[in-house]
């Protein structure tokens, strides 16, 4: 998805960038615009994606809170290590 944030992209350039066969990464489009996680417009024969980064901003605040959640039990873990690093030293 950042690959699309930055600027539209044709299905060609997405292609490339993946290594991705074209039928799959079309069909993984047509998904994320059917939910409306990209915008599409047509220039001539070319169909450009983009980001649409209003309707990722819940999912990214949703995943916000696992973010935290696992920052803070990797904070216990190292917490762990390393006082039974001193306790064995």
């Amino acid at each position: 998805m950042s690959y699309l944030a930055l600027k539209e992209r044709p299905v060609g350039d997405i292609v490339a960038s993946l290594g991705l066969e074209q039928p799959s990464v079309s069909k993984h489009l047509r998904v994320l615009k059917d939910v409306g996680l990209v915008h599409l417009r047509r220039d001539g024969r070319r169909i450009l994606y983009r980001t649409n980064a209003e309707a990722i901003r819940p999912l990214h605040q949703w995943t916000g809170t696992f973010e935290r959640f696992w920052a803070n039990q990797l904070n216990r873990i190292k917490e762990r290590a390393e006082k039974k690093g001193k306790e064995e030293a």
